[in-house]
């Protein structure tokens, strides 16, 4: 008798960890990132079955893969004015490419969220820590005195200090600032599909390829109604709040060279 697993991808979370475990990122097309995805759950059903033959799909209900449209709007980009057709850039064409050969895959289920933008143009954290530090040195230089020529003699010091700021925005190039895009509805669509399968019994195992823990109240309703619920973080580490709820860790693909933190004895036990 077969048994019916459900897979349920967070694309997101997939093309960012993918691009830390995945030893040539920039290699990975459109059509290596399907042939990518089909692998990885082709694995994790042959840990779960022992069926190492090319039907596997007989135990699959259905593989679910989870992101937002790309943004296709047009802006112009606030460094250099210049606009941008994000509807031609390379990410909203990998992403569209990705989903039309998702799409004609056997046994998936494409669900698409949306894209809002929250906040117009940022940068990341770091950088603005850098950006802001000119603050204090402008705040100082207003404090000044001026001769009665109106010129303003800095300290040696604060100069040196203002120099080194200077540099941080000189540096400042147009790729390094992006528009602030956030996912939206896509969390929510795999909480409703996780409480669906369990509910409606169509699957006995579910899997999902996630790292937060947001989906801890679905994993929780999926366990207490006898469904096994495996979480495949990509070696990433797994919060408390979500280890405890859930069956056991399986990650299938292979382990970066470099060393991150994982939760302790991870793929060891439970699969």
């Amino acid at each position: 008798m077969s048994r019916q697993i459900a897979i349920l991808i967070d694309g997101g979370f997939l093309t960012k960890r993918l691009a830390k475990i995945v030893a040539e990122p920039e290699r990975l097309t459109p059509y290596a990132m399907c042939g990518v995805i089909r692998s990885m759950c082709r694995a994790h059903v042959k840990k779960l079955t022992d069926d190492e033959s090319s039907n596997w799909h007989r135990h699959v209900y259905r593989i679910f893969y989870y992101d937002a449209p790309p943004f296709e709007g047009q802006a112009h980009h606030p460094l250099s004015g210049r606009q941008i057709n994000f509807k031609k850039s390379d990410q909203a064409v990998f992403q569209n490419e990705l989903f039309a050969l998702l799409r004609k895959q056997r046994n998936m289920a494409l669900r698409l969220g949306h894209l809002s933008n929250l906040s117009g143009w940022t940068v990341d954290h770091g950088r603005v820590a850098k950006l802001l530090r000119v603050k204090g040195p402008l705040t100082q230089l207003a404090a000044l005195p001026r001769a009665d020529d109106g010129t303003i003699t800095l300290p040696a010091e604060l100069a040196e200090q203002m120099q080194a700021d200077a540099a941080h925005w000189t540096a400042l190039e147009d790729w390094m600032v992006r528009l602030d895009l956030r996912q939206k509805g896509v969390d929510m669509r795999i909480g409703l599909d996780i409480s669906s399968l369990t509910l409606k019994r169509l699957a006995s195992t579910i899997i999902l390829v996630a790292g937060d823990a947001d989906f801890v109240p679905a994993a929780k309703l999926a366990r207490r109604e006898g469904v096994q619920f495996i979480l495949d973080p990509l070696w990433q580490s797994v919060s408390n709040d979500l280890f405890e709820h859930i069956d056991g860790l399986q990650t299938v693909l292979k382990r970066p060279a470099k060393k991150e933190a994982v939760v302790k004895n991870h793929n060891e036990g439970n699969q």
